[in-house]
Parts: C-alpha cells; sequence; structure tokens
C-alpha cells in the first residue's frame, strides 16, 4: 500500500477491509473513556428526551449559576443547541463559552468464527464542551470585593 499525502504531510496508509473480512467479525463499539462527573456536568446524548436534558440544565443553572454541556459525535448539534435554547431563555442574563476536542475511541472486533482473532480498531470522535453561565454583573463584584477581608 502507498501512503497517502495531505499538505505534504504523510499518514499511515489506509486499510480497506473488503467484504468477506467485514462478515468475519462483529463490531463492538466500547464506550467512550469516563471523564469526571460533577453536579454541574451534563452528558447529552440523542436518545434521551430534549425536554428533559432542557429541564434538568435549567434546574442546574438556576441552583448553580453555571453548568457545564458535553456532547460527543452525533449529538453535538443537540448539545450546542441545548446550550442556545438555555441561552435564549435566559432573555440575556446567560452567556456561553465553547470549547471542542477530538475524542480517541475503540472498537473491538469480534470474530464470527474460531479461525480469526479479536482484533481492536482505534478511530477519533468530535465532541465539545460548552459552560453555560450567568455572568457577575458589576454590582456583584464591587459587593464581593468589598464584603471579602
Amino acid at each position: 500500500m502507498q501512503q497517502e499525502t495531505h499538505g505534504g504531510a504523510k499518514t499511515k496508509p489506509k486499510e480497506t477491509k473488503d467484504f468477506l473480512e467485514r462478515e468475519e467479525f462483529t463490531l463492538r463499539k466500547r464506550l467512550p473513556p469516563k471523564l469526571p462527573k460533577r453536579k454541574d456536568d451534563v452528558y447529552v446524548t440523542r436518545k434521551t428526551d430534549f425536554q428533559a436534558q432542557m429541564k434538568r440544565c435549567q434546574n442546574i443553572l438556576d441552583s448553580g449559576n453555571e453548568v457545564y454541556i458535553h456532547g460527543l459525535g452525533a449529538a453535538v448539534n443537540r448539545a450546542i443547541n441545548l446550550a442556545l435554547q438555555l441561552k435564549a431563555n435566559g432573555r440575556g442574563t446567560i452567556d456561553v463559552s465553547c470549547r471542542t476536542s477530538t475524542v480517541e475511541l475503540t472498537d473491538d472486533l469480534e470474530p464470527n468464527n474460531d479461525e480469526t482473532e479479536a482484533d481492536t480498531s482505534l478511530r477519533n470522535n468530535s465532541a465539545v464542551h460548552i459552560k453555560v453561565y450567568r455572568p457577575q454583573s458589576p454590582n456583584e463584584e464591587v459587593q464581593s470585593s468589598v464584603s471579602s477581608p
């Protein structure tokens, strides 16, 4: 196999699995690596009801002034939409800060027969981490700096 170049950088050769190899294995996707979960973290999925996620985020935001929304892969759009809905419902009192990342995921290739061995496959997936918060007003900042010794 030849090495492909993208923008002058060499990459590893792509392994193409033909149709027979696909029939010999069953793809099992592992769960993504767990990040530490705090009380103000919400991990968005495509399976959970959007209104339930919205209500949970709003409750966390009301009790603490900030919520962190995390979305992975296909849930990135839903996480962004959730953050924008919270901001719109805040009527100018809520700000949003967004960060993106790439998460390395592992898939298991389990053989369908006893002749072949199990294998793993690595792939990358996009993730988004959104902080939705109520910024302190200038009056609150002055009061907190005056009251602290």
